[in-house]
């Protein structure tokens, strides 16, 4: 949980400095740098965030539990296999680790002291929404080498007035409005300041949303829909492009053939996209190999959850099934690294005014977030696609939240677990477990924590399994009760 290795590092490069004035003298070279600057740490955080987030808990790990691809076994989370996702448990606190240490370092300031706070928020919802009551007050504590630190509860790392989630992005956006003090190594935002207060107030409507079952007070919710202060379009999307030399490519571009092989269209997506007749279907998938030799090319896809027994008895023939569109997989920098993109916000806004949370016109909002969506893939809606009975918002509540929690569901391909976590608070769409899955039929809410919790945190790691009701994958969240 403790990053030590850096730390140490930190710690042997000032002992040397203090220990062999001599040697600095003879070997000091006037083009290296001579300390570390908060700007490499920022740099570094985004970058493995960002790519992490995309590539193995988005398109990995996400991407089956959403029901985008169904796999043949080789990943069996497709089957409900979830285990304890213990890389990225220790990678996001080492990343906090990092950001804490970025406060130690010279040229640290206002400005890189939000843009952290910020990260930190982003970081932490990462763990909650996963695991549920996780180690938050009494994380990354350099000053009090706590190795044990308490698990929160969810509740209060959202709620908590001072030290909540919310609250903290709320005084991050503020005191970037406050601060004329410059960063560097931003390689999301390309160090403007104000597209990070956007993405923070945007993050507090995704959370806002979050936990909207169990909270009556939307009225800061309110204030964020009417300040124009959020995401504005495409330009202020969360997200770092892949670049087309190494090694900054889309791992599934160098990725082995079984992995990429592995990510069949899923029939959910297939149902939806057809029956919505969207051309985007082109934009994430390829027609099935046997169709374009056949002359006739069709799109198909796989049931999610299937043995390769059960896909040998039912007559799935592999190669009939269609997989990733080139993008993903011939063209290095044909996606981005993304954290959140503009649509999703405004998906957010237009169920908030459905529900009757906020004010405002549920339909423009709407709108908005799926033309934002066709053109981050440079796909152009169709002349008629808002008027057609699949698409447009004529119906009832229910029905038009369906209508745009399935948008905003597929609007949220490859965006880590984000299109998961909306499933679990919304029930939409309405998955269905694949016949072989390993979890009883039923559809899991979250990961286990990780085996080395057990051992090194024991007292708070029994401590939180009881409050929450277990350590298994089907135990909810607050938010989702």
């Amino acid at each position: 949980m403790k990053n030590i290795q850096l730390l140490s590092i930190l710690f042997l490069c000032l002992f040397c400095v203090n220990c062999t004035d001599d040697f600095d003298s003879i070997n000091d070279n006037p083009n290296a740098p001579q300390e570390v600057s908060p700007e490499f740490l920022l740099t570094n955080v985004i970058a493995a965030e960002t790519n992490e987030n995309t590539y193995n808990q988005g398109l990995r790990l996400n991407n089956y539990l959403a029901q985008f691809n169904a796999d043949v076994e080789f990943e069996r989370i497709d089957r409900y296999e979830l285990g304890g996702n213990s890389g990225y448990w220790n990678l996001i606190y080492g990343l906090l680790t990092d950001l804490e240490t970025m406060k130690t370092l010279p040229g640290y300031n206002d400005a890189y002291d939000g843009v952290a706070e910020i990260l930190k928020c982003y970081l932490f919802s990462q763990l909650t929404d996963m695991w549920g009551d996780v180690p938050y007050s009494e994380a990354v504590k350099f000053e009090e080498l706590n190795f044990t630190p308490v698990y929160d509860s969810q509740e209060s790392i959202y709620t908590d007035p001072t030290n909540g989630i919310l609250a903290r992005l709320e005084a991050a956006a503020t005191q970037l409005q406050n601060t004329s003090e410059p960063i560097r190594g931003d390689i999301m935002f390309g160090n403007d300041l104000s597209k990070w207060v956007r993405f923070a107030n945007s993050l507090q409507v995704r959370f806002r949303m979050r936990i909207s079952k169990r909270v009556t007070d939307f009225s800061k919710l309110q204030q964020l829909a009417d300040a124009n202060m959020l995401m504005q379009s495409n330009e202020d999307n969360a997200v770092v492009p892949y670049l087309g030399a190494a090694p900054n490519q889309f791992p599934l571009f160098s990725a082995s053939t079984g992995i990429y092989q592995g990510l069949k269209m899923s029939e959910t997506v297939e149902t939806v996209l057809k029956g919505w007749d969207d051309p985007r279907i082109a934009v994430f998938f390829n027609p099935t190999p046997e169709s374009v030799l056949a002359g006739n090319p069709e799109y198909k896809g796989l049931p999610n959850g299937l043995s390769t027994q059960t896909i040998s008895e039912r007559g799935f023939v592999l190669n009939d099934i269609s997989l990733l569109n080139d993008r993903f997989r011939t063209i290095a920098d044909g996606v981005d690294a993304q954290i959140m993109l503009y649509s999703e916000v405004q998906f957010a806004l237009a169920e908030a005014v459905e529900r009757g949370y906020i004010t405002g016109d549920a339909d423009t909002y709407y709108q908005n977030a799926i033309q934002a969506h066709f053109e981050y893939y440079d796909a152009a809606v169709p002349d008629d696609y808002f008027s057609r009975d699949a698409i447009a918002l004529n119906g009832t509540m229910d029905t038009n939240l369906e209508k745009i929690l399935t948008q905003k569901w597929f609007s949220l391909f490859m965006v880590g677990h984000e299109a998961w976590f909306n499933i679990r608070r919304t029930g939409i769409p309405a998955l269905t477990p694949g016949p072989d899955n390993f979890n009883d039929d039923q559809y899991p809410s979250r990961y286990l924590y990780p085996e080395s919790e057990q051992a090194a945190n024991k007292v708070n790691y029994d401590a939180a399994v009881s409050r929450i009701g277990g350590d298994n994958i089907n135990t909810k969240s607050w938010w989702e009760m």
